[in-house]
């Protein structure tokens, strides 16, 4: 794989049955965590730590920073986030696959210096399965 766009990475919600992307996003992470659940005991050999597999929970953490396209998108994450609400959200990977799944906004920020744009940071955290498409 050759190296890849981070500008071509992107972030869409879900609005009406179809993905729009939300903004020009200009920094973007995208996280996948597990939990560990850790069965040593006084038997474990030579004390090395083990492991039960596949019994932890997993989640996926996105968060970008950018611009919002329009005020439609601003109002439909503000929305989105002041409801609570668990929205599908689709996250492009450029030459890797396509991930979607249930997110609910974490946190929301709006920032601006004086003489530049109102920029935004989101952060989102996945509320149940998700699929992942390989491009």
């Amino acid at each position: 794989m050759a190296v890849q766009k981070g500008r071509d990475l992107l972030l869409k919600i879900d609005k009406s049955g179809a993905f729009v992307t939300i903004g020009g996003l200009r920094a973007k992470r995208l996280a996948f965590n597990a939990e560990l659940v850790d069965v040593t005991d006084s038997e474990s050999s030579g004390r090395w730590r083990e492991l039960l597999g596949g019994a932890g929970v997993q989640r996926a953490a996105v968060s970008g920073q950018g611009l919002f396209k329009d005020q439609e998108a601003d109002a439909l994450v503000r929305t989105a986030f002041f409801a609570g609400s668990l929205l599908s959200w689709q996250l492009i990977l450029p030459d890797f696959g396509t991930i979607t799944g249930l997110f609910q906004i974490a946190g929301l920020t709006y920032s601006g210096a004086y003489n530049g744009e109102v920029q935004f940071d989101i952060a989102l955290e996945s509320a149940g399965a998700l699929t992942f498409v390989a491009l």
